[in-house]
């Protein structure tokens, strides 16, 4: 059975992805990160897992960039375009 996915605020969120909070929303806004679900009246935060997998992707596009392949994702698998495998 899964575990239950923790709830995280934007604290931990800026400290786990290095980004500022003015760079996490604009992304948010762009579609490019997770957005946050609202847990209180006056509070939002991120699922555990959705910030996990936003920073892995994130290491996996800079170290992919430096190598100067690109990266097509899809549900199921990865795709590199413009590299010999």
């Amino acid at each position: 059975m899964r575990e239950p996915d923790h709830m995280i605020r934007l604290k931990t969120v800026l400290a786990r992805t290095g980004l500022s909070r003015s760079t996490i929303y604009r992304k948010v806004t762009e579609g490019t990160f997770p957005v946050q679900i609202r847990i209180s009246v006056n509070g939002a935060g991120w699922h555990d897992s959705d910030i996990n997998c936003e920073s892995a992707w994130d290491a996996l596009d800079s170290y992919l960039q430096r190598k100067s392949v690109s990266v097509v994702a899809c549900p199921l698998y990865l795709f590199h375009v413009g590299a010999s495998v």
